[in-house]
């Protein structure tokens, strides 16, 4: 293989593992420091318990998401020189915002939340976790924001002599159209990753409690937890379809190779239906390919509100963009990636729906449940979200192909760049494949240790009691003549 097969697999690899823990981290943050405002406004032990095991979960995803992302920055200025030499003069801004006015903050907060319980105030250290959540969500946006100007370039212009994109304009970048369809569907996600995992873990240790004859752990503990989770899936979900549908149809205005792709729509037709499922070679030229199932209409109409529009073909779209930038090249992403990850990103969200269906129903008017379908259920529906996540960004990586800076025909002149140019002219292949392997050993290994901490705090469930931190003083002063003071542990997860 060549270095920019193996340089792509590589970014794939790492890009998709590291997405892995993204949007758990994105929706748990906010919903811990939920969990932490209701105990400092009522007064209700029950949800600093549930703030602290929740906490625990989201700080071993978090470590794994950090130590994973640095990962994908070396890589643009390794694998991918020639790509940072042509646009690294506005794909740095966004990330350089990133880690300056979010990733600092979202840091630094976060350890004064860890080693702030018996330290600081108690509405100081709940703005802690709400300093997090936010930057967070905000480093979200400003890493959006790159990867949309690579969708969509804007406020930017080609410098003929140094042969470089230069930006003329961030605030045009930081308010790309891209990103801001992108950013509502990337967080509504997120929140329905996070709602899934509460109410999974929280109805899977519910059915367990009554089957044991703890009923009454079950509903004053857990049952709180899973209508959190519950009510997060349905507004999310909600926020998601909505989302979905406005940056499908942009998508359509943007990057119509992309969207054809996604229906293996080969010929233009008009009143385009959706297909289902579609047998044959999905290869470009879209021989043997028959839509077995489809719904008549439905890709007209996502594209423009409109089941008789005219929906452009991979075939005419190939002949438009030889004409624009020139023959010799493939402009159509691979389209049997593009296919089934569009309809893997929409069809997993289904354990989603079923988990909040079924706790809704078992837990109707107050109730606890003992059925084990519920939990069954529960256990099956937490990897959905994150699946389905991931292939969502698979979907929009692969189906921006063959170009690593899409075209913007609209306003920017000069400005796109196809993959194989921007892959490094010095590293060699055999250094990609060490470095792929190695990674990937490491990465497997971090999985396995992922894996088993979330799995061993989760099965220790919730604690049966916790020692509010400040149960005799309102402002959460640590009491120097208190002999234990100097004892007490830096981290309350360890």
């Amino acid at each position: 293989m060549e270095a920019l097969d193996l340089a792509r697999w590589q970014f794939g690899v790492t890009t998709v593992y590291h997405f892995i823990f993204v949007p758990l981290t994105i929706g748990l943050t906010p919903l811990v420091a939920i969990m932490q405002t209701i105990w400092v406004r009522t007064g209700n032990e029950t949800w600093l318990r549930l703030t602290k095991f929740f906490g625990k979960l989201m700080l071993i995803n978090f470590a794994i998401g950090v130590a994973t992302g640095i990962v994908q920055e070396f890589q643009f200025g390794m694998n991918w020189s020639e790509y940072s030499r042509f646009v690294g003069d506005v794909f740095g801004a966004p990330l350089a915002m990133e880690a300056l006015a979010a990733f600092f903050v979202e840091s630094t907060f976060l350890g004064l939340w860890i080693f702030g319980w018996d330290k600081l105030p108690k509405k100081i250290h709940l703005a802690c976790i709400w300093a997090v959540a936010i930057a967070t969500n905000l480093s979200a946006y400003f890493i959006l924001a790159a990867n949309s100007w690579m969708q969509h370039p804007v406020g930017t212009t080609f410098n003929t002599e140094t042969g470089r994109a230069e930006m003329t304009d961030v605030v045009a970048v930081l308010t790309n159209s891209t990103l801001l369809a992108a950013f509502p569907h990337t967080v509504t996600a997120a929140f329905l990753t996070a709602g899934t995992f509460v109410a999974g873990i929280a109805a899977w240790w519910m059915v367990r409690l009554v089957r044991n004859g703890d009923s009454e752990k079950a509903r004053t503990v857990y049952r709180p937890a899973v209508m959190l989770g519950v009510f997060t899936m349905l507004i999310s979900g909600v926020g998601l379809g909505i989302t979905g549908h406005a940056q499908g149809q942009l998508m359509f205005e943007q990057q119509p190779t992309k969207m054809a792709a996604a229906e293996a729509l080969c010929e233009t037709e008009d009143g385009a239906a959706f297909s289902i499922l579609a047998i044959g070679d999905l290869t470009n030229n879209c021989d043997g390919v028959a839509h077995l199932i489809s719904i008549p209409g439905l890709t007209s109409f996502l594209a423009n509100n409109d089941f008789t529009s005219r929906i452009e073909g991979v075939n005419d779209l190939q002949e438009r963009y030889e004409e624009q930038y020139g023959e010799g090249v493939n402009y159509i992403p691979d389209l049997t990636v593009t296919y089934w990850a569009f309809r893997l990103m929409i069809g997993l969200a289904a354990g989603s729906v079923a988990l909040a269906l079924a706790a809704l129903w078992f837990t109707r008017k107050g109730r606890v449940s003992d059925n084990k379908w519920l939990a069954r259920i529960a256990i099956w529906a937490i990897p959905t979200p994150f699946l389905a996540s991931s292939f969502g960004w698979i979907f929009t990586e692969m189906g921006r192909q063959p170009w690593v800076v899409y075209p913007n025909p609209t306003g920017v002149d000069g400005v796109w760049l196809l993959t194989e140019r921007g892959v490094s002219e010095v590293v060699s292949a055999s250094t990609v494949v060490i470095s792929m392997v190695a990674f990937t050993l490491v990465y497997g290994l971090l999985a396995v240790f992922w894996y088993r901490l979330m799995k061993r705090y989760a099965v220790e469930g919730v604690a049966d009691t916790e020692r509010d931190p400040s149960p005799d003083n309102p402002d959460n002063q640590p009491d120097p003549s208190d002999p234990d003071a100097a004892e007490r542990p830096l981290s309350f997860a360890y």
